[in-house]
């Protein structure tokens, strides 16, 4: 399978999509930790991520897939949301809330 079409399965199959640099328990730069901390504020407890530093495929893929050139992405119902400047103001705005109800299992 090529990595576009991986990248395609991930964000279709699963409601919340994280790609990030390290895994929500150890994120390994600060923009992913941000993300994690996002989705926590909002309830998710239930998402997929993607540690792009251990698939330097999808790494390079993701950000042609969204045509975003930064890691973290966010996907939501097979949706580019953005990244963590994007995901800090929808969340700031109550936005992200709204848009991740009924998406990822809430705490």
């Amino acid at each position: 399978m090529d990595v576009q079409q991986q990248i395609r399965e991930q964000v279709s199959n699963n409601p919340v999509v994280l790609y990030m640099k390290g895994t929500p328990d150890f994120p390994q730069s600060g923009f992913s930790a941000v993300t994690v901390q996002i989705l926590k504020a909002c309830g998710v407890t239930d998402y997929l991520s993607i540690n792009v530093l251990e698939h330097p495929e999808i790494r390079s893929g993701i950000k042609e897939y969204a045509n975003w050139p930064t890691i973290p992405q966010l996907y939501v119902r097979g949706e580019f949301i953005g990244g963590c400047d994007i995901m800090r103001e929808m969340y700031a705005d109550g936005e992200l809330q709204k848009l991740l109800a009924g998406a990822a299992n809430p705490s």
